[in-house]
C-alpha cells in the first residue's frame, strides 16, 4: 500500500486544504492501493484507496476527479457509462473504468465530503497510463535464411512480469520473445501478440514477406506436365507445361533436352510452355525445365518421353500350374507415353498368340507348354520382354 499525503480541513476557506499530519481522532488520511498504474487500451480498471476522517465529522460524499479543480469525473461526457464507484468495505472505495483509451491516461484523485463544509483530497493520486500493444517486426521482408526478430511493445510494463503470446494468422506460436533464425518460407504470415491473460486485447497485425526461390522448401512440387495427357501421335500438337511457385514470381524458365549424358538448351524456349506443333519421333527424350526468380534456380524439373522399357511379364498363379486350370500373363513396362499396345507371342511360334496386356488362357491343357513374352510399343518404339516358362502338369484322376 503506498500513501498519498495527510491533509486537513480549513472550514473557512471552502477551495483550498492544507498539508498536515494529525494523529488521533483528528487525522484525515488517503491510502492509495497503487500509485501507478498501467493498463492496456480497451481493458478495465480498478483504482482504488482507503480513507480516514476525524470521527467529528460524518460523510456526505466522495468522488474521483482528475483536474485541478476537483469535479466528478462522471460529469464528462468522455466517461459516460464507463465509470462505477464502489464502496466495498467501509472507508474503502473503487472506481471501475471500462473500455479504456489512450486518452484515459491521467492523475486520479480521491476526494471526500462531509459535514461542517469538511472536504479533503488524496493527493498527488493515482498515475494511470492506458498503453496501446505493438508488435515491432525487424525487418519485415527477408529472404529465405536470414534472421527476424519480434517483439512485443507496450508503453508501459503491464502487470509484474508479463508474458507475451504470440500469433501467427490467429494462431497461438510461441511465449515471450520470437526469434525466426533462419526464416523459411513457411513462416511468411500475419503476426500479432498478446499479453497472458489478457488474450482478447491483440497488436494489430504485421505482415512478414519471406521471398523464395522455385527450389524452397515450400515448393517441392515444381514438376512439368503434358498436354495432351494421352496418347501421342506423331504430327500432332504436344505442350509440356513447367509449373513453380516462387516469391516473387518466377521471372524466367529455361527448357533442356537431355542428349546423351548432357543437357542441351532447347531452342524452342518460350517461357513456361514448351510447344511441339508438329511433333516428329526425333523428339522422343527427356525434358527438363529450368525456374528463376531473382532469387534462386530451380534444379530442372523433368519430363520424359521414351519407348517402352524394363518390359516384363508375370504369371499367376505362381505355383504348379495343373491341367484343366487357368493361368493369366501380364506384360509389364516402363514407358512415356503409356504403352498403347501389348502383344502376346509363344516361342516357336510365328502369329501372335493374343493382345492386350494381360493374357488369359482357361482349361489349359499339355500342348499349352512352352515359353511366352510379350511386346509393349508405344509412339517411339517397342521392346520384348524376357520369355517365362509354363510348365503344365498333367492331372491324374
Amino acid at each position: 500500500m503506498e500513501k498519498s499525503y495527510f491533509l486537513t480541513p480549513l472550514p473557512s476557506i471552502n477551495t483550498q486544504s492544507v498539508e498536515e499530519v494529525l494523529t488521533g481522532d483528528n487525522c484525515w488520511s488517503v491510502t492509495y492501493t497503487k500509485r501507478r498504474i498501467c493498463v492496456l487500451k480497451g481493458s478495465t480498471v480498478d483504482i482504488s484507496c482507503s480513507y480516514t476522517h476525524p470521527t467529528s465529522y460524518i460523510e456526505q460524499g466522495s468522488f474521483w476527479f482528475i483536474q485541478k479543480h476537483p469535479v466528478d469525473v462522471r460529469s464528462y461526457p468522455e466517461y459516460a457509462g464507463r465509470v462505477e464507484y464502489n464502496r466495498d468495505t467501509e472507508k474503502h472505495h473503487t472506481m471501475t473504468i471500462t473500455h479504456l483509451t489512450e486518452k484515459d491516461s491521467d492523475d486520479y484523485k480521491f476526494r471526500l465530503l462531509t459535514t461542517n463544509e469538511g472536504r479533503f483530497s488524496g493527493l498527488p493520486g493515482v498515475m494511470l497510463t492506458v498503453t496501446d500493444i505493438l508488435l515491432e517486426m525487424d525487418p519485415t521482408s527477408v529472404s529465405e535464411g536470414e534472421r527476424v526478430t519480434l517483439r512485443c511493445r507496450t508503453q508501459c510494463t503491464v502487470g509484474l512480469n508479463p508474458t507475451y503470446i504470440w500469433y501467427k494468422n490467429r494462431q497461438i506460436t510461441s511465449y515471450n520473445s520470437l526469434i525466426l533464425d533462419p526464416v523459411s518460407s513457411e513462416d511468411a504470415g500475419n503476426y500479432s501478440c498478446a499479453v497472458e491473460g489478457l488474450e482478447r486485447i491483440l497488436s494489430p497485425e504485421e505482415t512478414l514477406t519471406v521471398r523464395y526461390g522455385p527450389d524452397s522448401n515450400l515448393n517441392l512440387n515444381t514438376s512439368v506436365s503434358v498436354s495432351p495427357s494421352g496418347e501421342i501421335v506423331e504430327g500432332s500438337s504436344v505442350t509440356l507445361t513447367c509449373s513453380s511457385d516462387a516469391n516473387p514470381p518466377v521471372q524466367s524458365y529455361t527448357w533442356y533436352k537431355k542428349n546423351g549424358g548432357h543437357y542441351q538448351f532447347s531452342n524452342v524456349n518460350t517461357g513456361p510452355h514448351l510447344v511441339f506443333f508438329l511433333i516428329k519421333s526425333f523428339d522422343i527424350g527427356e525434358y527438363y525445365c529450368e525456374a528463376w526468380n531473382g532469387i534462386k534456380t530451380r534444379s530442372p524439373a523433368q519430363y520424359h518421353m521414351y519407348a517402352p522399357k524394363n518390359t516384363s511379364v508375370s504369371v499367376s498363379p505362381s505355383g504348379e500350374i495343373v491341367e484343366g486350370s487357368s493361368v493369366t500373363l501380364t506384360c509389364s513396362s516402363d514407358a512415356n507415353p503409356p504403352v498403347d499396345k501389348c502383344t502376346w507371342y509363344k516361342k516357336e511360334v510365328t502369329s501372335p498368340k493374343a493382345s492386350g496386356q494381360s493374357y488369359n488362357i482357361t482349361n489349359i491343357i499339355s500342348q499349352d507348354r512352352g515359353e511366352y513374352y510379350c511386346e509393349a510399343q508405344n509412339k517411339y518404339g517397342r521392346l520384348n520382354s524376357s520369355s517365362v516358362f509354363v510348365d503344365v502338369q498333367c492331372k491324374f484322376t
